[in-house]
């Protein structure tokens, strides 16, 4: 088995240092079911990759394994466990590269944050499911996905295609993120694991799940597959995983969401916005729009009263959310034409989600100041680059204005769940870079009454391809 991981950001060689492998040095590990070797093929400045070659012996495998069920007398002995990438690499994944899947760095602490252009390559990596499923499972965490099908025999053709690939995926992404991915998703692809799954492995995989498994829209079948199809054990696995994945009961994110409402509320802010983007997004043309992290659905009644927008898709991460705005804007009694033109997705704005590709535009009213720094720029390529809407139009707090909010205490968010607020300058740098790098234009617009020296509360980028 052979998995090779790639960098090209200079210097390329910080790769050792995240791996914790020495680029100048042949690293060798004993395994219980082989043993595992860490080289470098290349090692400079701009390219460097790391490879973890596993080498397994047949005979060990099936040493004192009794009553192991087999569909044949020599299954044990004939099969392609030494040779296939399985759960075994898995295994050694977690063994070998342990820090870096932890997202540690001793002696580069900054690295781990870093969103880097990797490249990894799998030899013989099966897929139960054929090239269709390679792709629902990597090209919605970002990874662009080629794969090369290996014959059942070169020398007999009429065989047909075996189920074996080389695979190599894509993206800029953090170390950490790339290998968690690969851990989960390897032994999915085959649909099977070399060891008994209990309780354990439902702990593994919602701890490197946590950032992102929540919102992947094969979610199930990655739980089904990765817990050995035990029903017990996906259950217990996805009552938790679907449990918003925020930390906060539903009374906590309500009761924060009106203290910033209560702090807002003097200046009637969220209705002066909700009406600002509305009519940001009418004057685009657009027919077909989006509203992005669209929350209890305020937004979407809005944009429902217009009847130039023939087709609105609300998306949110939380289920909850989704709930209440189904229940507020009242689908279930809606008229038929008018329910035909709304609807109403669970997803993140941080995966690659191919039902929100092709709109005209986009609203994220509110949202961005939500993330964390280290998923900017994976929610800047979902929406920019991978849904590319043909508008975009978000608004954001206006950090210099919060001096001018009597009820917020000094340094204090407008909201508790804020990862940042941005002042006007750093907001208008980050939408000019993003609009530069995605084939954007971009211009600002004030929301709310505008103070000569602070701006105004609220500030609006309108973003156009």
């Amino acid at each position: 088995m052979l998995l090779t991981i790639t960098s090209e950001a200079t210097p390329a060689t910080d790769l050792g240092y995240l791996l914790h492998k020495n680029p100048g040095r042949v690293h060798t590990f004993d395994l219980a079911f082989g043993k595992a070797t860490v080289f470098y093929p290349e090692a400079s400045d701009k390219k460097c990759t790391a490879a973890l070659l596993l080498s397994i012996d047949p005979i060990d495998l099936v040493r004192g394994r009794k009553g192991v069920e087999a569909s044949f007398a020599l299954e044990q002995y004939v099969n392609d466990r030494p040779y296939a990438a399985t759960s075994f690499l898995s295994v050694a994944i977690a063994r070998v590269y342990g820090t870096a899947l932890g997202g540690r760095c001793t002696q580069r602490p900054e690295l781990p944050e870093r969103h880097l252009p990797l490249e990894a390559k799998l030899v013989a990596l099966p897929s139960r499911g054929g090239p269709a499923l390679l792709n629902r499972l990597f090209e919605p965490l970002g990874y662009k996905v080629e794969a090369a099908r290996h014959p059942l025999d070169e020398t007999f053709p009429e065989w047909g295609e075996s189920s074996y690939y080389d695979v190599r995926i894509s993206a800029e992404v953090r170390l950490q993120d790339l290998l968690s991915h690969l851990y989960v998703l390897i032994p999915v692809l085959d649909d099977d694991k070399h060891y008994w799954v209990g309780e354990a492995e439902v702990e593994k995989l919602l701890k490197h799940g946590e950032r992102w498994l929540a919102a992947h829209p094969e979610r199930t079948l990655i739980a089904q597959r990765y817990l050995k199809h035990r029903r017990s054990l996906f259950d217990a696995a996805l009552s938790r995983l679907l449990d918003d994945g925020a930390g906060d009961s539903d009374e906590t994110r309500e009761s924060r969401d009106k203290e910033e409402e209560t702090v807002e509320q003097p200046l009637r802010l969220n209705e002066v916005r909700l009406a600002a983007v509305a009519s940001a997004l009418t004057s685009s043309g657009a027919k077909r729009v989006l509203d992005l992290g669209c929350g209890e659905g305020k937004l979407l009644r809005v944009l429902l009263a217009e009847r130039s927008f023939e087709e609105i898709v609300g998306i949110d991460v939380s289920h909850r959310a989704l709930e209440i705005a189904e229940r507020r804007l009242d689908l279930d009694h809606m008229p038929e034409r008018q329910r035909q033109r709304i609807r109403l997705l669970h997803g993140s704005l941080t995966y690659r989600d191919r039902r929100l590709e092709g709109y005209d535009a986009a609203a994220l009213v509110e949202v961005i100041e939500h993330f964390d720094s280290s998923r900017l720029r994976s929610f800047e390529r979902a929406v920019f680059e991978f849904a590319k809407p043909g508008s975009v139009v978000m608004t954001t707090p206006n950090r210099d204005y919060n001096v001018k909010f009597e009820s917020l205490p000094a340094g204090r968010f407008r909201h508790r769940d804020h990862r940042f607020e941005w002042g006007r300058t750093e907001f208008q740098n980050w939408a000019t870079d993003v609009a530069e790098r995605f084939g954007y234009s971009v211009r600002f617009a004030p929301v709310g009454p505008e103070d000569s020296e602070l701006g105004a509360p609220t500030q609006m980028g309108v973003f156009r391809r």
